[in-house]
């Protein structure tokens, strides 16, 4: 456990959104299936794709994209212009780019979450979105997932990706707080190690497949005490959170 848990209250919370506060996978995975598996049957009848497959190389595009994204160099690119051409080198990659026109590739651009904000909310902290996701987006899964976020922040706002300093420092910027002040939750650690670099406190809340560091890593993080509250999968996610969060007297 950090030793800033007691000595320094938490006041707000910035969430990593894909992966951590809404499942990204079962849904792309759905939508790409229910976009594609038409034509596959029409024009392609012998081609078999694993659409599971399918959506986490499509993930895997966008974190090397954001990991390799220098703000002092590259022109900037939006998600949504990244996630275009990436489904277009996909359907490419699998020989089935022609069978789509342009709009057609355009229209194929977690349960505890909703109480677990609701909860946060009711401690009286500061809630809001940091996701590499653009504004547009994360309002609209606010706003179908019943997402009581108080704040909307994107790494647009800050022309940077995550893990870039900048976004981490231009969310605490915004709260008017200071980064000791600021928790980030994440099912990546990789994320909160970028957060905890600039000051930032840490919430690890592991979601099934999303954590990318070995085993080991996540148990030395774990042993060493990176964050405030850890909950395990299956623990109660969100509501977990708040759960610890209460107990350790952040918040009212």
């Amino acid at each position: 456990m950090s030793s800033q848990s007691v000595t320094v209250p938490i006041k707000a919370l910035v969430f990593d959104v894909f992966g951590t506060v809404v499942d990204w996978r079962a849904s792309v995975t759905a939508a790409l299936s229910k976009a594609i598996s038409p034509k596959l049957t029409l024009l392609h009848p012998s081609l078999e794709v694993d659409f599971a497959v399918l959506s986490q190389a499509w993930r895997d595009s966008y974190g090397h994209f954001t990991q390799g994204f220098d703000p002092e160099k590259d022109e900037w690119v939006s998600i949504d212009e990244h996630h275009l051409r990436s489904l277009d080198a996909l359907l490419l990659g699998l020989g089935i780019r022609h069978s789509f026109s342009d709009e057609e590739v355009k229209d194929l651009s977690l349960p505890d979450s909703t109480e677990g904000l609701k909860r946060l909310n009711g401690l009286g902290l500061q809630t809001a979105t940091l996701s590499n996701g653009n504004l547009s987006l994360l309002r609209d899964l606010a706003k179908h997932g019943n997402l009581a976020f108080k704040h909307f922040f994107s790494a647009e706002q800050f022309r940077a990706y995550k893990p870039h300093p900048r976004v981490y420092l231009g969310a605490v910027e915004k709260l008017g707080l200071k980064p000791e002040e600021v928790a980030m939750v994440a099912a990546h650690l990789g994320d909160l190690e970028a957060a905890r670099q600039q000051g930032l406190r840490c919430i690890y809340v592991e979601r099934e497949g999303e954590e990318e560091y070995h085993r080991v890593e996540v148990a030395a993080a774990k042993r060493e005490g990176w964050c405030d509250v850890w909950v395990a999968q299956d623990e109660g996610g969100l509501v977990e959170v708040a759960m610890k969060l209460k107990e350790l007297g952040h918040g009212k």
